[in-house]
């Protein structure tokens, strides 16, 4: 198999022409636009700084993170801020739910940082505010990206049980480099963490970010172990470096090279595969529901 050729990054003090993002336009985005500004609502659209906000925004779909903005770990490629969370606010559920209300959100993506430090790891909360959506926006669809819970299968199963459209829960990175993109994860524990999505009967997803010095033969072996434990919607983007702090970016894999991923995902079974440099877990977020019924 001949692999695409990738542009290393220490080679360009830029990021290549192909990572540039058009500014959010459309009668839909600025309708939400308008909503989240009178309304103060936070999604993590904005304070992610994500590069397909405008085009979500403008499909009906959105973004909130919940059980805080601090994470109990310490991934070198995440943006979030790791420390002692504060305590879980139980009025969450329903502010989330108004701002979905608010701004007429079609598809809704809940997301959360992780809270090792809770019994529950926040399956309580997660619960309640799919629950409390639901009563608010019924029309409105769910997708959950969850945390793996420790393996705490009682956790997860507390989620699982309020059947969100789609569940997923990101591998993030190839085996080989778990230990040092993901320093407190498993990657074992991530696929059985998918595993149980998928034999409970949802719609399972998972993503990858590349960039991190992983090879095409890491990439393929990580979609099979994706696909042979029942995922069934893969995202496949470009790693970006937060800070100079975090792991720095190793390639800048180009779009040719994320077309074969996509190519190969297809033809391996997946239902849906979303592979490019601007690919983020929740882009056409909506479509991965839709467009498989």
């Amino acid at each position: 198999m001949i692999e695409l050729p990738v542009i290393p990054a220490t080679q360009t003090q830029r990021k290549p022409d192909w990572l540039r993002v058009k500014l959010p336009v459309g009668k839909e985005y600025r309708h939400v636009r308008g909503l989240v500004d009178e309304h103060k609502l936070h999604t993590i659209c904005e304070s992610g700084n994500c590069p397909n906000m405008g085009e979500c925004w403008g499909a009906g779909t959105a973004t909130f993170m919940i059980l805080g903005n601090i994470c109990t770990r310490s991934c070198s490629f995440c943006a979030v801020s790791t420390g002692r969370p504060k305590a879980v606010e139980l009025d969450e559920p329903a502010r989330v739910a108004n701002s979905v209300k608010l701004m007429q959100v079609k598809h809704c993506v809940i997301t959360s940082v992780d809270r090792d430090d809770l019994k529950d790891g926040g399956s309580i909360i997660w619960a309640e505010t799919i629950n409390a959506i639901r009563q608010e926006s019924p029309t409105t669809t769910l997708e959950t990206l969850i945390p793996d819970f420790k393996g705490q299968w009682e956790n997860l199963d507390r989620v699982l049980a309020v059947r969100p459209e789609v569940v997923s829960h990101n591998i993030e990175t190839v085996r080989r480099l778990t230990r040092e993109v993901r320093i407190q994860a498993k990657y074992d524990r991530s696929l059985e963490c998918l595993r149980r999505i998928s034999e409970a009967g949802l719609r399972t997803k998972s993503g990858i970010m590349l960039g991190f010095g992983e090879t095409e033969e890491d990439v393929i072996e990580t979609m099979q172990d994706l696909f042979n434990v029942g995922v069934d919607i893969l995202t496949i983007g470009q790693y970006l470096q937060p800070t100079k702090a975090h792991h720095p970016v190793v390639e800048w894999v180009t779009p040719a090279q994320f077309d074969k991923y996509k190519e190969i995902g297809l033809k391996m079974g997946f239902k849906y595969v979303e592979s490019g440099p601007l690919v983020r877990s929740s882009y056409h977020a909506e479509k991965h529901l839709f467009d498989m019924q």
